[in-house]
């Protein structure tokens, strides 16, 4: 019912998406929001109180046993043991399950699949809502093939249309789109349009682009600062070794890092480098992804200038057998990336949660199989959970951490639950069965009452 309802609203959405990107010359106009609270928003005087068996308590890293929950609204109105349940509140007994804060991703590109802009709304509603009931409750859109439709998905959420994850996005990324050679016989091409036609060729266009997308209403700026061409024929050296080009330049990447933080907005960056020569890290952005060259240079620009980092960890692996195959077993990103991810964790530099999911070749809805690979990769399972619950929303703009990621009074009420000990088995996370999502239960496969009711309709098993 969720999907199909989306369906009819991204439908909307999609057709609205060239209204939101006006010609030069049209006006501009802010969206409005429902006047009146819609099918996916909680009426502010519903009650509910959750009994906890065990709730993880996000910042200390631990268990807490038998606490309560209460729900006003969206928002988490009381925590504690034992508190008293207010008449009239509805009670969700979670009292043998480990509940915890919602997830969050910090790089997904929900767009990614389709061909058209009908075809992106409708796969990226989806692709938001497989990851919502997986208990990813909130996301960050990190370039979605082009345009700003992630900008009207995250309004058709925040509106209650549409059920989804809370969503911050870049819209389109800004870079100097130089990956591949290109034939463009239109050379005129480059002197009409807006900046979205036009490659970041120079400061003052770059901080045109920045002031555009703020315009289109992103969250968030995103920028691919190295040349990482695809194919063997580029990335990978005879010798199995890789190589990247820096593609901005370092006055190009200050500028749109002043720009973004002038207007209110972060600065995210694709690059594969991490070393001394890096436009992202020498222009100080917020969130430098991937890394997978990063050495004691890049760890001290780190750190300097208290950047978090995000390495992408199943975005890498899903081309591991791809770049072992062009390097005859020599090298893959994967290998690199899990080089730099001990290093930076060595050296204390804030790892956020991002997946790099897409769709049909990265999936959505299983981004928790990362957990595993941070302990496998020398992380205990506390600082794993940290970097959805703690780093991610610090990573995120507007202040993201005071609304969601720990279980406390004044914030949503985002809120999953699972069956074990995540604490002893970080697998735990790729078996959410209880999800809600500022005081709407999305999905329930956990509670008593979901318990009661399932073997009643299944006596004989």
């Amino acid at each position: 019912m969720r999907i199909a309802t989306g369906i009819f609203a991204c439908t909307m959405a999609a057709a609205t998406l060239q209204m939101s990107v006006p010609t030069l010359g049209a006006a501009y106009h802010m969206p409005k929001p429902p006047a009146a609270p819609t099918t996916f928003l909680v009426p502010p005087d519903q009650i509910v109180v959750i009994k906890a068996g065990q709730m993880y308590d996000a910042a200390a890293g631990k268990l807490l046993s038998n606490q309560v929950i209460i729900i006003h609204g969206d928002r988490i109105a009381d925590v504690g043991a034992n508190l008293p349940i207010p008449a009239g509140a509805r009670v969700i007994d979670l009292s043998k399950s480990t509940v915890m804060p919602g997830m969050i991703d910090a790089h997904v590109h929900t767009y990614r699949d389709g061909e058209n802009p009908g075809q992106h709304a409708l796969n990226g509603l989806a692709a938001a809502q497989r990851d919502l009931d997986a208990g990813f409750t909130s996301l960050r859109d990190m370039d979605s093939g082009g345009g700003f439709g992630t900008v009207d998905l995250r309004d058709l959420i925040d509106y209650g249309l549409v059920s989804g994850p809370r969503m911050q996005v870049v819209g389109q990324s800004l870079n100097n789109r130089n990956m591949a050679y290109v034939t463009d016989p239109e050379s005129s091409r480059y002197y009409t349009g807006r900046t979205e036609g036009k490659d970041i060729n120079g400061p003052w266009l770059a901080r045109a682009a920045v002031r555009e997308a703020k315009q289109h209403g992103v969250d968030s700026i995103k920028i691919y600062s190295t040349e990482d061409y695809e194919g063997p024929e580029h990335l990978w050296r005879a010798d199995g070794s890789f190589q990247v080009f820096p593609s901005l330049t370092v006055d190009e990447a200050e500028a749109i890092v002043d720009e973004a933080h002038r207007v209110g907005l972060k600065v995210g960056c694709h690059s594969y480098l991490g070393t001394a020569n890096d436009p992202c890290l020498i222009a100080g952005v917020d969130s430098p992804q991937h890394l997978m060259q990063l050495d004691a240079a890049g760890i001290k620009m780190l750190k300097d200038k208290h950047l978090i980092y995000t390495p992408t960890i199943d975005d890498l692996i899903h081309l591991d057998q791809e770049d072992l195959a062009a390097t005859n077993g020599r090298n893959s990103r994967a290998k690199m990336l899990e080089a730099a991810f001990r290093l930076a964790h060595t050296n204390g530099i804030p790892i956020a949660f991002g997946s790099g999911s897409t769709g049909t070749a990265i999936p959505f809805g299983k981004a928790g199989d990362q957990f595993a690979w941070m302990v496998k990769w020398g992380m205990t399972p506390a600082e794993a959970l940290s970097t959805s619950y703690i780093v991610a929303p610090r990573d995120m703009n507007n202040h993201f951490e005071r609304q969601v990621g720990t279980i406390e009074k004044g914030k949503y009420a985002d809120i999953i639950a699972v069956k074990g000990n995540p604490l002893e088995d970080v697998t735990e996370m790729e078996r959410v069965k209880f999800v809600m999502k500022g005081g709407r239960v999305v999905r329930d496969n956990a509670s008593a009452a979901a318990t009661q009711a399932y073997q009643m309709e299944h006596p004989q098993q």
